[in-house]
C-alpha cells in the first residue's frame, strides 16, 4: 500500500476522495487552481499545491503540472475523481512511466473503452446487447444517412470521444440528418478535440439503467447492483436512485451479469459503470462504459454499505477485492439529487456568484457531499455542481419523502445565484416519478409546461464572470 495519494480534481469529489484516504491512514495532497486556493479540500488535505490559473486547461487538465506536484510531494498514487483527466489514457500512462500509480483501469483498457464506437464492437463480441447502428466511426454524412435508413428513425448521433451528455444529437427524419451530423461533429471537435461520430437507433420512452462493477487485478469481478438515472436534462443526470424501481428481478440479474461479463472480457480493474438503455418492451442495450467513479456512486454506497473509493484504492495497490459477490446485499432505497447553481427557468443556465449563505440539511440517513460554504464564490470556469444530497430509507416511498424534506432544509443564497432545488422538489412530486413510470423524457415534459411561478432574472454576475461555465471535461455523467 502506498502512503500518499494526490487527488487530481476539485470540488466535492476531491474532498470525498480525500476523506476515504484519511480513513485508510493515507496522507493526501490536493492540487488546485488559483481560483480554488481557499477550497474545502485545500483546507482538509495534508498538503496542497497550486498548479495553474482558473481555466481547466491550465490547471486540472495540465498533466505536467500534476505529475510534477506528485513527484515534489512524494505522492505514490493519483486519484483522478471524475471528469477532467479521469478517463484519459495518456495521463494514466504518463503516471505509470513516472512511477506513480493511477487509481483506475489500465491505459490500454481506457483506450479500448474510451472509443465509444470500438467499445460497442468489443461488447457485442462479449455477448452484450448493443443498439443497431454503425459498426465504427462514420466516414461521412452520406454514410450516416445510409446507416440511419438501415436502422430506422429516430437515431442518435454520438461523439466517439464523448461523455457527460455532450456531443449527442437526436435526429427524427432524414431531412435533418446532414445538418445534425455537421453540427455535432463541429461540437465534438471543439469540446473533445475529436470530431468522429457514430450512430445508433434512438429508443423513445426509455429508462437509463446503469450497473456499478468493481474488479481487481487477480481476476475477481463483482457488481454492486444497479441505479436508475432516468431524470435527465440534455442527457445529463439530475436525480439518481438505487435500486432501480419497477425492475423485474430476472431483468436486474441479467443486466448485472452482463456488466460483469463485459468487464471480465477486457480485463477491467477498478471501479466502472456499464450504462444501459431500457426500452418499453423490456429489452435493454448497452450505451457506454465509464472507466471511472460516477457522480452518483453514493446511492450505491448507501444501499450496499460499501465504500467504492476504498475498493478503488485497494485494487490500485494490487490487493484483492475485500468483497465477494455474496457479500453484496442491497438494503432499502437511496435517492440522490444534484444541487446545481443553475436557473431552470432559463434553460438551466449557470448562475455564478458569491455565496452569502449555505446551510445543508441533516437528520437520520441524510448525506450531503459538497465543497461549498458561505463566502465561497461560484466561478464561471467549472461545472455548476454545488452539492449532492443523498438519502436512505427502508423503501422508496420513504426515501423520496426524506429527500423532499432534506431539500426543503437547504438554505442557499448569494448575489445572482439560483439553484435547481425547487425544480428537483417539483420533479419528486410528479405522479410519474412517484409511481416510477417516468422515462428520460420527464424533464423535457416539465420544461415544456408553463412555469409554476416566474423566477426573477439573476442579478449581474461578479465583475469578470461571463455567466457561462466552461464546458466540463468529457466523462462527467
Amino acid at each position: 500500500m502506498f502512503s500518499t495519494v494526490l487527488v487530481a480534481n476539485r470540488g466535492e469529489i476531491a474532498l470525498r476522495v480525500a476523506r476515504t484516504c484519511r480513513e485508510l491512514g493515507l496522507r493526501t495532497v490536493a492540487v488546485h487552481s488559483t481560483a480554488d486556493r481557499d477550497s474545502a479540500v485545500v483546507r482538509f488535505a495534508d498538503e496542497a499545491v497550486q498548479i495553474g490559473p482558473p481555466a481547466a486547461r491550465g490547471s486540472y487538465l495540465n498533466i505536467p503540472a500534476i505529475v510534477e506536484a506528485a513527484q515534489r510531494t512524494g505522492a505514490q498514487a493519483v486519484h483522478p475523481g471524475y471528469g477532467f483527466l479521469s478517463e484519459d489514457p495518456d495521463f494514466a500512462e504518463i503516471c505509470e512511466e513516472n512511477g506513480i500509480t493511477f487509481i483506475g483501469p489500465s491505459p490500454e483498457v481506457m483506450q479500448q473503452l474510451g472509443d465509444k464506437a470500438a467499445a460497442r464492437t468489443l461488447m457485442a463480441q462479449a455477448g452484450l446487447p448493443v443498439l443497431p447502428g454503425s459498426t465504427g466511426a462514420l466516414a461521412s454524412s452520406a454514410e450516416a444517412k445510409e446507416t440511419a435508413q438501415q436502422v430506422g428513425y429516430p437515431v442518435i448521433l454520438k461523439a466517439v470521444a464523448g461523455g457527460g451528455g455532450r456531443g449527442m444529437a437526436v435526429v427524427r427524419s432524414a431531412d435533418g440528418l446532414v445538418r445534425a451530423y455537421n453540427e455535432t461533429r463541429a461540437h465534438a471537435r471543439a469540446v473533445f478535440g475529436d470530431d468522429r461520430l457514430y450512430l445508433e437507433r434512438y429508443v423513445e420512452d426509455a429508462r437509463h439503467i446503469e450497473v456499478q462493477v468493481i474488479c481487481d487485478r487477480h481476476g475477481a469481478a463483482v457488481h454492486l447492483g444497479e441505479r436508475d438515472c432516468s431524470v435527465q436534462r440534455r442527457h445529463q443526470k439530475l436525480i439518481e436512485e438505487s435500486p432501480a424501481p419497477n425492475l423485474p428481478d430476472s431483468l436486474r440479474t441479467e443486466m448485472c451479469e452482463a456488466a460483469v461479463r463485459g468487464a471480465k472480457a477486457v480485463g477491467y480493474a477498478g471501479a466502472g459503470t456499464f450504462e444501459f438503455v431500457l426500452a418499453p418492451s423490456g429489452e435493454f442495450y448497452l450505451m457506454e462504459i465509464n472507466c471511472r467513479l460516477q457522480v452518483e456512486h453514493p446511492v450505491t454506497e448507501m444501499v450496499t454499505g460499501i465504500d467504492i473509493v476504498r475498493e478503488q484504492i485497494l485494487v490500485a495497490a494490487g490487493l484483492p477485492l475485500s468483497i465477494r459477490q455474496s457479500d453484496v446485499v442491497v438494503r432499502g432505497s437511496s435517492v440522490e439529487c444534484r444541487i446545481n447553481a443553475e436557473n431552470p427557468a432559463r434553460g438551466f443556465v449557470p448562475t455564478p456568484g458569491p455565496l452569502t449563505e449555505f446551510v445543508t440539511p441533516g437528520g437520520p440517513f441524510v448525506r450531503v457531499d459538497t465543497h461549498a460554504h458561505p463566502g465561497w464564490t461560484i466561478g464561471p470556469d467549472y461545472d455548476s455542481l454545488l452539492a449532492k444530497a443523498v438519502v436512505w430509507a427502508p423503501d422508496r416511498a420513504q426515501a423520496v419523502a426524506r429527500m423532499d424534506r432534506a431539500l426543503s432544509e437547504f438554505r442557499i443564497d448569494g448575489r445572482g445565484v439560483r439553484t435547481t432545488i425547487d425544480f428537483l422538489r417539483r420533479t419528486l412530486a410528479r405522479p410519474e416519478f412517484r409511481s416510477a413510470t417516468h422515462t428520460t423524457g420527464l424533464v423535457d415534459t416539465m420544461t415544456a409546461e408553463p412555469a409554476p411561478a416566474a423566477e426573477p432574472s439573476p442579478a449581474p454576475a461578479p465583475e469578470g464572470a461571463s455567466g457561462r461555465a466552461e464546458e466540463a471535461p468529457a466523462g462527467v455523467s
